[in-house]
């Protein structure tokens, strides 16, 4: 997707409270992701968002376009052009990156992502090999919001990091538990090669919980 998105409207990134608000009656599993799931496995607010992302598995697309009922929804066709995402079309594979604004005029609020599954299984769009429990995927704040585990999202921001992405990693890096260390080097390592990540990832001695 090309960062200049000028020419498609502005944004107008929802609240985590108006994401909840929307999405709590969806008949399927969905989770905060992107930078603001850093944020809510920190604690705190660390940076300005030009969108708030929403990951949802593949199976449940249709789910998001009933939750939504109403409003535009906008697919991002590889290599990045955007286009209407028509009711009822099941978007294939190569397509997770989708829009949504209430209306034609209004700004765009959410940025809803589609990932892949294998039966009781996540798995990523990047590398099928990487995989986990579609149940150890999530967690949820104090209040329940559902939010995209640290890991899996860090995964993602280290194929090609950006100051953003590195910035989100040293502040989520402390509260990461040895478990989730080795996941996050493992898959680091078995998709991207060696990384400048995967040494700060070096399980520190003390619990492993």
């Amino acid at each position: 997707m090309t960062d200049d998105r000028a020419p498609y409207g502005t944004w107008e990134p929802a609240s985590t409270a108006d994401v909840v608000r929307w999405f709590a009656p969806l008949d399927g599993r969905w989770w905060v992701a992107g930078g603001v799931a850093i944020e809510l496995a920190v604690g705190h607010r660390l940076r300005g968002h030009g969108d708030i992302d929403v990951l949802m598995l593949r199976r449940d697309q249709a789910a998001a376009q009933r939750v939504l009922a109403g409003w535009e929804w906008w697919c991002a066709d590889p290599p990045g052009r955007l286009r209407p995402w028509a009711p009822g079309e099941v978007l294939p594979v190569g397509v997770h990156d989708i829009w949504c604004r209430p209306g034609p005029d209004e700004p765009w609020r959410v940025q809803l992502m589609l990932d892949e599954s294998d039966g009781p299984d996540w798995t990523s769009r990047r590398d099928v090999r990487v995989r986990r429990p579609v149940r150890d995927l999530g967690a949820r704040t104090a209040d329940g919001t559902p939010y995209l585990v640290p890991e899996v999202q860090l995964y993602y921001k280290a194929r090609s990091p950006r100051p953003k992405d590195e910035t989100d990693f040293e502040a989520v890096l402390p509260v990461l538990s040895a478990p989730q260390r080795r996941w996050l080097a493992d898959a680091i390592t078995l998709s991207y090669g060696p990384h400048p990540w995967t040494d700060r990832l070096s399980v520190p001695s003390g619990p492993t919980a």
